[in-house]
């Protein structure tokens, strides 16, 4: 960084099946003169600790863990509720959760019944293009405070009777586990996501052993981050009512990273292919609970009420291929975010890449030719979870964190 304190620009991305997203975030506190009336500033972000596959968060549903996160944000933020003009939320698994998600998330955290709610689902994609259609919002002038990401209660996806209504009168009748149907099936061509994995580590030559280190090194990262303390500020604490009597339990630390064993997660056996396969439970990213929430705000506003800016919104971009081909997606999304958002790669100081598998963080950076260190330096998916409509939404959060913790500046 050289002797003087630069602020380092920031490459978020996460994707879905089809499409790609990436975020340019400069992380900063900005003088007032290089805030300009629209543009979009971070002013307040939160998360729940990310809880694991029926674990600490389970008895919570999506939507109270929505509304836990964007309560947090809003009190960080010093933003009344009364001033949010609308809401975007992602959300994959709303089977079971009632109407309008995103408008329970928001009512429960105090926004008023007035304010526009919409519950995006762009499976791991969802938090992140809430974020991108709140700060498009704000730069076309139609709003200048909005709440935007995610929340996921994978635990609570229901099994579904699919053929129930039609009624059953002789033999048996088959479960569809809904978290499988409409989070990690590839509909296109009829298989698990695992499985658009393998095909990429058969196509970029990586190695089970290739994978497994990464995933260590994910786990290592984050149990590190944990330890110092960075993920402290940015995660609210979540108190889980124990029932019948018994006391509540205060959940504030990301489950998966209490499990981690190196010598077990190399031995584990090949999830989605017999013969020479090399996707496994332990390195793909893990099952999960847990939401995140932003307070975007236009640059006028925040001069106006006096709010501190976290970050700045620069750019933007989305990306497409074939669905069996989304774990390469983010090599053609990133470029394009760099691009509009007027830098070019020299300049980005560090990159997010949601890792649903390590092959994908692997195979971009091959692709990209990306310095492994500045990838996920915190750690990712792989160590701390991946409830699926909050993801995109969680690796923004990182921008502040990683501000405080490396500049060591509050």
């Amino acid at each position: 960084m050289g002797d003087h304190l630069q602020f380092p620009h920031f490459c978020f991305n996460c994707f879905n099946e089809i499409k790609h997203r990436s975020i340019l975030d400069s992380a900063m506190a900005p003088a007032a003169t290089s805030i300009k009336p629209r543009d979009v500033c971070v002013v307040g972000v939160a998360r729940t600790p990310m809880g694991g596959f029926l674990g600490s968060l389970s008895s919570l549903s999506a939507t109270k863990l929505g509304s836990i996160a964007i309560e947090a944000a809003l009190k960080r933020a010093n933003v009344d509720p009364s001033l949010v003009q609308e809401v975007f939320f992602g959300n994959v698994l709303s089977a079971n959760l009632g109407q309008a998600p995103a408008r329970q998330a928001a009512l429960g955290a105090g926004i008023p019944n007035s304010v526009i709610c919409t519950t995006i689902n762009k499976v791991c994609a969802s938090g992140m293009k809430a974020t991108m259609l709140a700060a498009q919002s704000i730069q076309l002038g139609i709003n200048d405070v909005v709440v935007a990401g995610g929340m996921e209660s994978m635990s609570n996806a229901p099994k579904y009777l699919a053929e129930a209504r039609k009624g059953s009168r002789l033999g048996h009748d088959t479960l569809v586990d809904g978290m499988m149907k409409d989070g990690l099936w590839d509909v296109y061509n009829d298989c698990g996501m695992g499985s658009c994995a393998e095909l990429c580590a058969e196509k970029h030559v990586i190695s089970r052993e290739d994978q497994d280190n990464f995933a260590v090194q994910s786990f290592e990262r984050g149990i590190a981050a944990q330890q110092a303390g960075a993920f402290a500020w940015e995660i609210v604490p979540v108190e889980v009512p124990g029932g019948r009597g018994k006391p509540s339990t205060i959940v504030d630390k990301d489950e998966g990273l209490g499990k981690f064993d190196a010598a077990k997660l190399r031995k584990l056996r090949p999830s989605f292919k017999d013969n020479g396969g090399t996707v496994t439970a332990g390195n793909a990213s893990s099952i999960s609970d847990g939401a995140a929430a932003l307070i975007l705000v236009s640059g006028e506003t925040a001069l106006k009420l006096g709010l501190q800016v976290i970050a700045k919104i620069a750019g933007y971009a989305d990306a497409a291929q074939a669905p069996e081909f989304f774990t390469t997606a983010p090599a053609l999304a990133i470029p394009k975010a760099i691009s509009n958002a007027g830098l070019d790669g020299s300049q980005i100081d560090y990159y997010e890449i949601n890792e649903a598998f390590a092959v994908v963080a692997l195979a971009n950076q091959k692709l990209l030719d990306l310095n492994p260190e500045k990838i996920n330096v915190n750690g990712g998916a792989v160590s701390l979870g991946h409830p699926l409509g909050c993801s995109g939404a969680r690796i923004l959060s990182f921008c502040k964190q990683f501000f405080m913790f490396r500049f060591d500046i509050e």
